[in-house]
């Protein structure tokens, strides 16, 4: 009896080292899992976290190309109040212009760009809301930083804009460095960091640029 008692005893004994290996996997299998989702998780956020560091992309050769949801959200309203606070880079100044829709004003940050003694605006995003709007109010606009401007904006000729477009590439240089400035030669305009006459008059046209003129100037 002692014997049976003994070899049910080991029974039970192997039957819960059983169970308790089968636990102890189960919940190493469940902390991998866990382990995995977490590790695709992450990169995931590191895959978000990456493009939105990275400049928008404007490099596109169509009319109009609209700014990711993401960047209106964050861009529009951070860089209104940085400018507005004058804590933006000395280039960037926020447009308000009537809405050709609304009748309400639109603020848009936006960098000014120096060439041959004027200040120019570069769009981007090519036909962008701003420049529909500039149009239809006739070039009256506002610039601000810290204080209000009151500007008219004279669209410049295609054939112009090369110069204009030379000039905030050289620009991004001084104001970011060469490393960023590359970046936004790549997504802003599509080109390398040193790009032919050529090139640039190719990508001229797919960006309108308004020369700001202040009020009584």
């Amino acid at each position: 009896m002692k014997r049976l008692a003994l070899v049910l005893m080991a029974g039970d004994l192997r039957h819960f080292a059983a169970r308790a290996a089968g636990g102890m996997l189960a919940a190493t299998a469940k902390k991998m899992s866990a382990m995995t989702s977490t590790q695709t998780s992450n990169q995931a956020a590191a895959r978000r976290i990456a493009a939105f560091v990275r400049p928008q992309d404007f490099s596109a050769r169509t009319a109009y190309r609209p700014p990711a949801a993401y960047y209106r959200r964050i861009n529009t309203p951070l860089g209104v109040l940085l400018t507005s606070v004058g804590l933006a880079p000395r280039d960037a100044v926020t447009l308000e212009v009537r809405g050709r829709t609304s009748g309400k004003p639109r603020r848009t940050p936006v960098l000014r760009t120096r060439c041959r003694g004027d200040d120019y605006l570069v769009s981007l995003a090519g036909e962008s809301q701003w420049v529909r709007n500039v149009r239809a109010a006739g070039g009256r606009a506002v610039i601000r930083r810290r204080t209000a401007h009151p500007v008219h904006l004279v669209e410049v000729p295609a054939g112009e804009r090369p110069e204009v477009i030379s000039a905030y590439l050289r620009r991004g240089v001084e104001r970011s460095g060469s490393k960023s400035a590359a970046q936004q030669a790549r997504y802003y305009f599509g080109m390398n960091p040193d790009p032919s006459p050529e090139e640039i008059r190719q990508a001229a046209q797919f960006y309108p640029v308004f020369r700001i003129v202040p009020d009584g100037g």
